[in-house]
């Protein structure tokens, strides 16, 4: 049975699933549909047609799916679907998407959003993903799984960011990140394998792969593109296949710092 304060609004039609928790003065609009067990804390909105899944924990003075901030959105019918088991802290804001871009924001499974974190229209992100407090993403940005963005970094619109990537905090990024690389600056620039990650992740035979991939991707001053074929004929490791195509089929390029004879 759900557990509902007196206190919350809850417009007609929403759909709310078993055990679920709403506290006072929270908001639930109509189109909603909230999974089982999950809890809303006080004064926390879940705007528009916005679907959550089981055991998310949102807390107070989160907004959830209320309108893009894009100046293109024209009230057109558009959606936010978040996974299972999100932590979602307080003063987050998470926009749905935008007929430009699908029309979706996809979240997926056993994130963690800190405070004042704000995902914007048409994000895709994946599962196991921790964003620090005021982590900031801008419209359009793709987020693979076990990525880690510090606080205060802003993310320009049409990154993308591979797994087990992280972003260190007070960074800018401009440009997409590969999987398994650690950036940080601003701008923000490769600087190494993201190792902390990797060995809870990874073996370490996979890591020492990786390892030797990076060094001819970025510090061999080689043409990227190249580089990068030339060790997708020669590898059979599927994390450094992962590695050599994202960096293949990159739209933004890559920020690293590039060697006196790179081209």
């Amino acid at each position: 049975m759900a557990k509902i304060s007196p206190l919350a609004i809850i417009e007609d039609g929403a759909l709310i699933g078993e055990g679920v928790e709403v506290g006072p003065y929270a908001y639930i609009s109509s189109k909603a549909k909230i999974g089982d067990r999950t809890t809303i804390g006080q004064c926390a909105r879940i705007d528009g047609d916005t679907t959550i899944g089981k055991d998310c924990r949102i807390f107070s003075h989160a907004v959830i799916g209320s309108i893009p901030q894009d100046l293109k959105f024209h009230g057109e019918d558009v959606k936010l679907v978040i996974g299972d088991r999100n932590t979602i802290r307080e003063f987050t804001l998470l926009n749905p998407g935008t007929e430009g871009g699908g029309g979706e924001t996809r979240i997926g499974d056993d994130n963690l959003f800190m405070g004042y974190v704000h995902v914007a229209h048409d994000c895709i992100i994946g599962n196991r993903c921790i964003f620090a407090n005021a982590a900031t993403l801008a419209g359009h940005v793709e987020i693979g799984n076990g990525v880690v963005v510090g606080g205060m970094t802003p993310i320009h619109q049409f990154v993308k960011i591979g797994d087990l990537a992280m972003i260190a905090g007070a960074s800018a990024l401009s440009q997409d990140i590969p999987p398994f690389c650690l950036a940080e600056g601003n701008r923000a620039v490769l600087r190494g394998l993201n190792l902390t990650g990797l060995r809870r992740h990874l073996p370490r035979e996979t890591i020492n792969e990786l390892r030797i991939a990076y060094k001819e991707l970025f510090e061999r001053g080689r043409p990227l593109k190249e580089a990068a074929e030339n060790l997708l004929e020669k590898t059979e490791s599927k994390e450094v296949e992962t590695l050599c195509r994202f960096v293949l089929e990159t739209k933004r390029g890559i920020p690293y710092e590039r060697m006196k004879n790179d081209k």
